[in-house]
């Protein structure tokens, strides 16, 4: 199985990621931001990176945008993490969406955060086909957010 992951760069990685997550930390959401802690599916350690939680006719979800990242794998193994904003520390389980499932979330996450992710989805936006979205969302791993179990 080929996967698909375009690692952030260097501002993204030591300025960009690390504000958001400092500032996540400390209670301030930036546009729905939330650190996602999960367990390392080898080590069992807690890893965190700061997300963009979206949430979409009552429900809520987690999306990759630069593909299967570490946490996605993570949250694959685990089925649950945690959802933190300042002291606040949200437990969840996270179901894998299908592809059908991913059209509309993916349609609404471009909507919300286009300008801060568009450069990954190869020129697929909000107001995309649901077809163009469709061949692209295999790229773009997303969760919804449950009640854990």
């Amino acid at each position: 199985m080929v996967t698909h992951y375009r690692p952030p760069g260097w501002f993204t990685r030591n300025v960009g990621n690390r504000f958001v997550a400092f500032l996540t930390r400390h209670g301030i959401s930036v546009m729905g931001s939330r650190v996602l802690a999960v367990k390392g599916r080898s080590s069992g350690i807690w890893r965190t990176t700061p997300v963009n939680l979206l949430e979409l006719d009552g429900r809520r979800y987690l999306v990759s945008p630069r593909g299967e990242g570490q946490w996605v794998r993570n949250l694959r193994m685990a089925n649950t993490g945690e959802l933190r904003l300042g002291r606040r520390s949200e437990p969840f389980a996270g179901r894998e969406l299908s592809e059908e499932e991913k059209i509309p979330v993916l349609r609404a996450y471009l909507r919300r955060w286009k300008v801060e992710v568009g450069i990954f989805f190869d020129g697929v936006g909000p107001d995309s086909s649901d077809e163009q979205i469709r061949a692209i969302a295999a790229k773009h791993p997303a969760f919804e957010v449950l009640e854990p179990t």
